[in-house]
Parts: C-alpha cells; structure tokens; sequence
C-alpha cells in the first residue's frame, strides 16, 4: 500500500492548476512538476522553479546554476541527488516560462499555497533548509525577509544559529546572474560557504572524498 506520503507525490506530479485553474494568465506549456523528497532526508534545498533545462531534463538543478550551488555545499552530483539524504523542493513545482527580456518568471502563485503545508507536515525530520533566494526566503521567513535577498542573506549567522527546527540558512540564487553580487560581497564565500559546507556534512554523515 502506497504511503500517504507517496500519494501526495502522486497528486502533485499530477497537478494541472495552474492550466484549468490559474491565478492570473495560464501555463503556457504542459506542467511538469519537479522535485524530490523523502521522509529519510535530514537536508532540504529550496529555490525558485525549474529553468528550461529542468523542465527538459526533469531533474532538479541540472544545469550551471546547480554546479554552483554543489560547490556552495561541498557535495557531489551523487550525493545531492541521493533522495535518502537530501530533499529538493522549489517553490514552484513547474517551469513558469520567461518574460520578453528571456528572464525566467516568478514560481507560479498557485503551486506553493496549494501544496508546500501539506508537503511540509510529511517531512518533520528535516533539520536544515537552504534559503536559495527572495522567494523561499520570504516564504520561509516572512517579515523578516522583506527587506531583500541581500539583507536576508547578510543576517545569515542570526538565522541559522537559532535552535528551533527545521534550522534555515539563507543563499542568493547561484545563478551566472549574480556573479556580479559575489564580487561585490567577498565574505559570503569567504564566511557563510565554508559554514555552509560544515553543515552540510554533518547532515550527510560521510566526509566527502
């Protein structure tokens, strides 16, 4: 018998919303819901949607951007993408499509309401989550996100370090878009990565090889 988990995965890779039932204008393309869960997953990555290569591919981060956050946490392809040890769940389940400029859009605003509580009530193990972004920073941390991803992120150490679980850690998007906001802020790969890494692997068990 199929656990009450794996059904609500089933009813989310199943979900058409945001075609028969948008909020605003619909998907311009056919939904095709990404992300991996288990209820053995002490970590979890949460960042905006898939891109155009996830929504080809169907696997989360496979693309430039995920190499970089793989850095970011001193993992390999093989460890991120082992479902048993690390949870990925974006805010939108499903490509948004792109504006005129070839920017992606916003996660769509049907997928989070509709499915992130009654995902989250499954997944009471998880004991850290990776901000990636403003908007799973403001999902996750609501006010005190609101004055950016810049400000959010500098106030890294008072988020993480407090005791409740799960434990969140907030990241700008890895995205070659923000190289320019890595140079200007040298500490976040000279302080917060390296905390980073060192949480991560206490997560994951193993030292790295």
């Amino acid at each position: 018998m199929a656990s009450s988990l794996e059904r609500l995965l089933d009813e989310i890779r199943a979900c058409r919303l945001c075609v028969e039932a948008p909020d605003g204008a619909p998907l311009a393309h056919q939904p095709r819901p990404v992300l991996r869960v288990s209820r053995t997953a002490r970590l979890a990555v949460a960042g905006q949607a898939p891109g155009t290569r996830v929504h080809a591919s169907g696997v989360p981060f496979s693309d430039p951007s995920g190499e970089r956050l793989r850095d970011w946490m001193g993992v390999t392809a093989e460890e991120f993408y082992d479902v048993r040890r690390i949870a990925i769940i974006p805010m939108g389940f499903c490509y948004p499509g792109q504006d005129s400029n070839g920017a992606d859009l916003p996660p769509r605003r049907e997928c989070a309401p509709k499915w992130r509580p009654r995902l989250f009530e499954h997944l009471g193990q998880i004991e850290l989550i990776l901000l990636v972004g403003g908007y799973a920073q403001r999902w996750h941390l609501g006010a005190e996100a609101t004055y950016g991803v810049t400000a959010t992120v500098t106030n890294w150490r008072e988020i993480l370090e407090r005791s409740e679980l799960p434990r969140c850690l907030p990241l700008p998007h890895p995205s070659w878009r923000n190289n320019a906001w890595l140079e200007r802020h040298p500490w976040f790969e000279a302080e917060l990565v390296p905390r980073l890494r060192k949480e991560v692997r206490a997560l994951l068990g193993a030292r790295r090889a």
